[in-house]
């Protein structure tokens, strides 16, 4: 159907009103330009980074078609489309595909979720009403369940799961996945230069709304086989991504993209922004980007 996924992939933010209360699509398809012309291989909309859990049905529905109609095929378009209800994801899922999606990202049933064989119908009854390929979304601190690389391999029983993405921020993991063969993109900030070395298929990753250009320069190094360049190239990366990591993550990021590269507001609430402290402290670990 599409060509098989690799790259940096830019998990989009969700450019809001100043004081978040409205998506601000003008901000939206300027951002989209910008990872576009920083020549990131896949942009993901309506995921964690993008808000999703803050967003509603009708906003995650029109962001998807903004961005596919905006993209226009200059680059690959992920679309999340998980929920809870199996019922639903299928709702969201082939929405995602009337738009010319490229892959669905679909976490399993979070919360109170079900038992493996219950994730295991969730994602083939998904599977069944659509096409499109899909991505396994792994994280399991905040999905409650862990899609451990031999229930990956049982997911891949399924015609349409096709790649994982592990933010499990766990790189023996990762590393498994890798020897196992299976089609893994990182999605753990700390070691994207890591795991692209080790052989990950690519990295999802939402740092890239504020560094874009480095994190395509930093997986084409890689793939030219010049590792001593793209180390120091991350050497300058790794402070900001640290500072995500352990910070709240959606705020960091939306405040370092708001510094580095496009204005896009702050998240909604109930979501904070960063104090004053940690503006300062994220001033000085973008130095390196400037």
């Amino acid at each position: 159907m599409s060509q098989e996924l690799k790259g940096i992939c830019a998990a989009a933010c969700t450019p809001m009103s100043d004081d978040g209360s409205s998506v601000d699509y003008d901000r939206f398809k300027t951002h989209l330009d910008t990872l576009v012309e920083a020549g990131v291989h896949i942009i993901a909309v309506c995921g964690g980074t993008g808000e999703f859990p803050f967003l509603s049905t009708e906003e995650k529905r029109r962001i998807a078609e903004v961005a596919a109609r905006h993209i226009g095929g200059r680059t690959k378009l992920i679309v999340q489309s998980s929920a809870i209800r199996t019922e639903d994801a299928i709702e969201a899922s082939r929405h995602a595909e009337d738009l010319g999606a490229d892959a669905l990202l679909v976490l399993p049933p979070y919360f109170e979720g079900p038992t493996p064989d219950g994730v295991y119908s969730h994602y083939e009854r998904i599977a069944r009403a659509v096409k499109t390929p899909i991505m396994a979304y792994n994280i399991p601190v905040h999905s409650g369940f862990d899609i451990t690389p031999d229930f990956f391999k049982r997911l891949q029983q399924i015609d349409n799961v096709k790649y994982i993405k592990d933010t499990s921020g766990n790189f023996v993991r990762l590393q498994e996945l890798i020897a196992a063969g299976l089609p893994v993109f990182n999605g753990a900030d700390p070691f994207a230069f890591h795991a692209l070395v080790a052989g990950a298929r690519g990295c999802f990753w939402g740092a890239v709304n504020a560094m874009p250009r480095q994190a395509v320069e930093l997986y084409d190094l890689v793939q030219a086989g010049q590792a001593s360049k793209a180390a120091e190239l991350w050497k300058r990366m790794l402070p900001a991504n640290l500072f995500f990591w352990n910070h709240p993550y959606n705020p960091a990021v939306k405040a370092a993209t708001n510094i580095l590269v496009n204005k896009v507001g702050a998240c909604r609430q109930p979501v904070q922004p960063l104090s004053d402290a940690d503006l300062r402290e994220l001033d000085t670990v973008l130095q390196p980007l400037r």
